[in-house]
């Protein structure tokens, strides 16, 4: 019973992560950069392993029954993530914004950890996936809900760590500047979305 409900958990997270969103745009592109890919990796795998610990242990339930948290982290969100999506396409429109056409010096390591977590705990998208959704799945297995949370957690650090280190296969296409400025421009449009549906209720 433990095993299969451990493998509910990891199949449930990985299908709730697997879509594009700002976190995995960020961490996608961090791993390209092949910039401090480890820490933005253990990062966004222990922020989603707090949350669902959250979740699982009843939290959402705090979350439904106070309605201001959902307004504050929407606007402040939509906020963050609209900026973001600026930044980006800044760096779509420049000339030289390939990996060998521009190997500026790269991010400090407290930038960018503080980019990545606030990529994670100002989306309410994550709340919803992690908080509320799994720690609502997670009481189907009342005896065993350790187990479903180690699965998707399991599922959170598998999923980052193969996009952060598996992003350097794609070097040789992103040493052209174009297709880098194409990824940028792709990146502000998933922020960009993203803070729209935030702003709109979607």
């Amino acid at each position: 019973m433990t095993a299969s409900v451990f493998l509910t958990g990891l199949g449930t997270g990985l299908s709730l992560i697997l879509a594009i969103g700002a976190q995995n745009a960020f961490v996608l592109r961090q791993g390209l950069k092949r910039e401090h890919v480890f820490v933005v990796c253990l990062i966004c795998a222990l922020s989603d392993a707090a949350l669902v610990t959250l979740g699982v242990a009843g939290f959402g339930t705090v979350a439904r029954v106070m309605p201001w948290l959902d307004p504050a982290f929407r606007y402040g969100g939509a906020a963050f993530l609209m900026l973001y999506a600026f930044r980006s396409l800044q760096a779509a429109l420049k000339p030289h914004a390939g990996l060998k056409a521009a190997p500026a010096a790269p991010a400090s390591l407290r930038a960018t950890m503080l980019t990545a977590l606030a990529l994670t705990f100002l989306n309410p998208h994550v709340y919803l996936d992690t908080v509320i959704l799994l720690g609502s799945i997670s009481t189907r297995f009342p005896a065993s809900k350790p187990a479903f949370a180690a699965g998707a957690m399991t599922a959170s650090a598998l999923f980052f760590f193969s996009l952060g280190y598996g992003a350097r296969l794609l070097g040789p296409l992103f040493a052209r500047p174009s297709a880098w400025r194409v990824l940028d421009f792709i990146i502000a449009l998933i922020m960009g979305s993203i803070a729209v549906k935030l702003l709109i209720g979607d």
